[in-house]
């Protein structure tokens, strides 16, 4: 096994919200993954998503678990996971 680092792209439903979903994706991060950036994406005509980085050991399951948190998160519309990798 090893660490894995992922990367999620989180999209808010509104972004009224977008500010507040930054804060709470800090503490939506279940225990065991260390949240690394939290990075803002344009998308088109003022819409930006949020790019998460994460690093976390390599056991089953544990990439469903992040993304469940942090589609937990209200205000949330979708969470995708754009990326992982072995470092």
């Amino acid at each position: 096994m090893g660490t894995v680092l992922a990367v999620f792209r989180v999209m808010p439903e509104d972004m009224a919200y977008f500010e507040e979903i930054k804060e709470k994706i800090k503490e939506a991060i279940p225990e065991g993954v260390e949240l690394h950036e939290i990075r803002e994406e344009p998308i088109a005509f003022g819409l930006k998503a949020l790019k998460v980085g994460v690093t976390m050991e390599d056991t089953g399951g544990i990439l469903d678990k992040v993304e469940e948190a942090l589609s937990k998160i209200p205000h949330v519309e979708s969470v995708n996971l754009e990326g992982a990798t072995l470092v």
